[in-house]
């Protein structure tokens, strides 16, 4: 025999007494007249302005695809001649003798490289402690006043930069330099080729020269980058929990303890986020490399020996005096540094999307 379906039994309270509010009674005595209820469609009903500021939102986001999108179609197909002639000799060729029909970019994709790794080796720890410094120990009357001076960094000129390294900077980091090849010389990066140990900056003859190269063009880049990266992680220090912060203080820990443990685990990805930030811009940064960097197409290990090139610096070297097959070439340059930018950005992005804000904390 079949099963009879079970029905929900009523409890019928005393005469006198009120219906608990935990009693279940009959579904035909909770349906209006033997219909189930349809539930309630929910429409977001924006006003006029919301809609206005939305689809102009929208229609910026869309420009801004389109732009970037039209670059590297145009650059992409500028690139094609030149690829097409070259192959993979435009990239493992170090010359660049458009003259003689030889042309690579080894040599300045290794510069590149360099320039934008030694500004980050120099940029990151200052920008993490200052917004460190800034969000968690700086006074309150202190601490605006940082804030603008960072954020008035960002907006001077990177020619400012460039001249300031050059005429101001470079002689005492060529100092820097020696030492480090002098002491260090053991590790392929710091060791100069040179019969002459003696720090002459300006590339005297017979003397050992460390100016005009990825060391001390790096200097320039990071002072470019680190309000840069010192913005972003400032805003997401800034955000931590309160609450967190507070119980690690109320449970014994120090300031640093309650840094470690509650407010970088909290900003990882916006640590991330300002590096790869600043990252993207130091790989392309041009005009302060141009003053500084003594163009040498070569791949050099070793940072702190004069002579370098960058993508960029080369670009704006030729451009003006470029036939048409070499402005090809440049284009190709061009393409290449656009499409490394791309990548960095888009591995940016995935590492933060991945690297969930307050997810790490130790409390």
């Amino acid at each position: 025999m079949a099963a009879e379906p079970t029905q929900a039994l009523a409890v019928v309270p005393e005469p006198g007494r009120a219906t608990p509010p935990n009693t279940v009674r009959p579904l035909a005595d909770r349906l209006e007249g033997g219909v189930a209820p349809v539930p309630r469609r929910i429409v977001a009903r924006h006003s006029r302005q919301d809609r206005v500021f939305l689809e102009g939102v929208r229609a910026v986001g869309l420009l801004v695809l389109v732009i970037v999108g039209s670059i590297g179609l145009f650059l992409g197909l500028q690139a094609k001649p030149t690829l097409s002639h070259y192959g993979w000799r435009f990239f493992t060729e170090s010359r660049w003798l458009p003259s003689q029909d030889i042309i690579g970019i080894r040599a300045v994709l290794v510069g590149t490289v360099e320039v934008a790794a030694c500004a980050l080796v120099i940029a990151f720890p200052l920008a993490f402690f200052t917004a460190l410094f800034i969000t968690d120990w700086a006074p309150a009357r202190l601490r605006a006043a940082l804030i603008r001076a960072v954020d008035l960094m960002a907006a001077v000129p990177s020619i400012v930069f460039g001249l300031w390294v050059l005429f101001y900077i470079q002689p005492h980091a060529a100092e820097i330099a020696h030492w480090l090849s002098k002491y260090f010389g053991w590790i392929p990066i710091f060791k100069v080729h040179t019969d002459v140990d003696y720090p002459i900056w300006n590339q005297s003859p017979g003397y050992a020269a460390y100016a005009g190269s990825a060391f001390i063009a790096s200097i320039a880049v990071a002072a470019m980058v680190f309000p840069m990266a010192t913005s972003v992680m400032r805003e997401v220090f800034g955000e931590a929990p309160a609450g967190e912060k507070e119980a690690a203080l109320a449970l014994g820990a120090t300031r640093w303890a309650m840094v470690r443990t509650v407010v970088i685990p909290f900003g990882r990805s916006g640590v991330i986020g300002g590096t790869m930030l600043a990252l993207g811009r130091a790989l392309g940064e041009t005009i302060s490399v141009l003053l500084i960097i003594n163009q040498a197409f070569q791949v050099k290990v070793n940072v702190l020996e004069s002579g370098t090139s960058t993508i960029s610096a080369l670009i704006a070297t030729n451009y003006a005096e470029a036939t048409p097959a070499q402005l090809s070439a440049l284009l190709t340059c061009g393409f290449v540094l656009f499409c490394m930018t791309l990548l960095v950005n888009t591995v940016a992005a995935q590492v933060v999307k991945r690297s969930r804000s307050g997810q790490g904390t130790e409390l």
